[in-house]
């Protein structure tokens, strides 16, 4: 593993680690990941159990004869109860509860009786990996700890997928290294004892969307009351996101409920039609003891700014790239009045919304119900009428919609999001400027992926849901990354477990109606967020934003592909794309069919500045 990234300080939001069995092989295979920078907690052998770097404040630990149990990242636990679960353990599966329980966002790993587990959040934000290094299974927090410690590179086939738009469930999960595989989420990895042996365990499953919106709102905000706790407590300064919409200024308001000393940061948008500003002064105005910050919108950076600087060491790509100059532009400053921690709302659209995805199911269980509904989802989106009805009457099973999907690659986007929006999600596809061997390699692994993909919940509706929000993750733990190494942690309660499941066991038809905009989360705000700043009924779009930026930074996407590391692989085509780029307004890039490219290109450029074959995360 390779030093910290050169500025970069660890902290909140940047604990990364690898974890090893209790084995003498384990602790030979340990001096791969030993570096005069990184920490080590030992087993009670003496030997290595984790070796990464972490901050005090962001760990808890409790031992007891024959077990350990270690949380890194934000966990609500009272240690106490954390030492109180260890002295008790009789087997790791209790570990399951314990999990399903906590508040925050966190790693949790245990041993006992030599056995070792290791697991991340259900929602996908802090996610494992593990790879057989020395002859034993090693995991880890980041996937290119292990490549790294391999010495393996990137795979050409798994990078292939990655060029599609948009990777569908199970093929996001993967790693993109060789050698180096991936734990789904709602499984946490078993290593045995002596360190040849790996299973997964199965610990969280959605729940089952039965309660009302009046029975659900309390549940959902004590979620995220708590949420914001966890990272409010130690009081200080923290910052946080108040763009104007419902789900920052709810994480406001509750913020400004805790003795932390609050500053509100607004980005108003380009768009002189955008009410953002004017919601969140109306918000600020309502929380006097809170320092509003509002910067200038003429200030803020653009969609594909800064793309050829790019050089953060992340473990896979993200189309975070586009937006990371946006993300991160106030965090110094904020972190310059003593902010501890930036919240943000993000995450808030994927649990506080659902999918119209639900209502495939309730047209078949109440079809009254379902077509009053439909129709005003008609007129909201727009939806054609015919293709309306045929989504509704596609009843494939997700292996043959993937199946199918990987037939039609190259076929057109669907004209309406209608397909998208009643069906298991979006059909991937494959763009013009991409090659027969990426068709080739990506076909492939849809196909096979088809032969065995179970989707993520029997109800289409459920699994858009859980999709959705696993595929924001993805994102958001890379900005994390970026965000410290920018000198400012960021969190996202949202994100949290507890809030994902709070939300999702509200009914999806009070979750998703086309007559009220957030319906569950306005109810679970009522009392927290005045009634005036809960009547907000839409969101700003900033698709101004993203066309001025396609169009000023249209140079560097000429300087990306030139000398195109995806070129050199044979994935694209580089003329295609240089022709693309001296065009930004041709149709269909304001629908970011160019992101998972640039995605792609963005993060191979940045592994070609890293010291060597597989360089870790900062």
């Amino acid at each position: 593993m390779s030093d910290m990234h050169e500025s970069a300080e660890p902290g909140r939001g940047d604990a990364h680690f690898a974890v090893f069995p209790d084995c003498e092989e384990a602790a030979a295979a340990a001096r791969f990941f030993r570096q005069p920078a990184t920490r080590v907690l030992t087993h009670a052998s003496g030997r290595p159990w984790l070796i990464g770097h972490w901050s005090d404040t962001e760990i808890m630990t409790a031992r007891a004869p024959g077990t350990a149990l270690a949380a890194i990242g934000w966990c609500g636990a009272d240690p106490q109860h954390l030492q109180r679960r260890a002295a008790r353990m009789r087997d790791l599966t209790e570990v399951d509860a314990l999990a399903r329980f906590l508040p925050g966002s966190f790693h949790l790993v245990a041993t006992h009786d030599g056995q070792l587990r290791v697991q991340g959040t259900a929602s996908g934000l802090r996610l494992v990996f593990h790879a057989r290094i020395g002859g034993v299974h090693v995991a880890a927090t980041s996937a290119d700890l292990l490549a790294a410690a391999l010495g393996s590179r990137p795979d050409t086939g798994r990078l292939a997928v990655r060029l599609l738009w948009p990777v569908p469930h199970p093929l996001y999960e993967t790693s993109v290294w060789e050698g180096v595989d991936a734990v789904s989420p709602e499984d946490a990895l078993i290593v045995s004892a002596d360190g040849q042996r790996v299973r997964r365990s199965r610990w969280w499953r959605l729940p089952e969307p039965t309660l009302t919106l009046a029975r659900g709102a309390p549940a959902v905000r004590e979620a995220l009351a708590e949420a914001v706790d966890v990272r409010t407590r130690p009081a200080g300064v923290v910052s946080c996101d108040l763009s104007g919409g419902l789900d920052s200024t709810s994480v406001c308001f509750l913020a400004a409920r805790s003795s932390a000393s609050v500053v509100a940061a607004t980005w108003p948008g380009r768009d002189p039609a955008d009410a953002d500003l004017a919601w969140a002064r109306q918000a600020a105005d309502h929380m006097p003891k809170v320092d509003h910050v509002v910067w200038d919108a003429d200030a803020s950076a653009l969609v594909y700014s800064d793309l050829l600087g790019i050089d953060d060491l992340l473990d896979e790509p993200t189309i975070g790239v586009m937006d990371r100059s946006r993300v991160l532009q106030q965090l110094p400053w904020l972190a310059a009045r003593g902010s501890r921690v930036h919240l943000t709302g993000i995450g808030g659209d994927h649990v506080a919304w659902c999918s119209e995805a639900y209502y495939h199911r309730l047209l078949r269980t109440r079809p009254l119900f379902a077509l009053h509904q439909l129709r005003g989802f008609r007129a909201l989106w727009n939806w054609p009428l015919g293709e309306t009805a045929r989504a509704l009457a596609d009843a494939r099973s997700y292996p043959h919609w993937l199946a199918d999907s990987a037939r039609r690659l190259r076929a057109p986007m669907p004209e309406s999001s209608v397909t998208g929006s009643l069906g298991w999600g979006m059909p991937p596809r494959l763009f013009p400027w991409m090659t027969a061997e990426t068709e080739r390699l990506a076909r492939g692994a849809l196909l096979a992926s088809a032969a065995r993909a179970e989707p993520l919940h029997r109800d289409r509706g459920l699994h858009t849901d859980l999709e959705l929000i696993r595929t924001c993750t993805r994102i958001i733990r890379q900005w994390e990354r970026m965000a410290t190494r920018a000198g400012l942690p960021m969190a996202s309660p949202y994100l949290d477990d507890r809030v994902i499941e709070a939300c999702l066991a509200v009914r999806p038809d009070e979750r998703v109606t086309p007559w009220q905009y957030k319906p569950l989360l306005t109810e679970a705000m009522r009392g927290v967020v005045p009634d005036e700043c809960l009547r907000r009924t839409n969101k700003a779009e900033a698709s101004m934003d993203a066309s001025d930026g396609l169009r000023r930074h249209r140079g560097d996407l000429m300087t990306l592909w030139t000398d195109s590391r995806l070129e050199r692989l044979g994935l694209v085509d580089g003329g295609e794309l240089r022709r693309l780029a001296q065009r930004p307004s041709a149709p269909g890039l304001r629908d970011a069919i160019l992101y998972s490219t640039i995605a792609c290109e963005v993060w191979l450029r940045a592994r070609d500045r890293a010291p060597g074959p597989g360089s870790a995360v900062g």
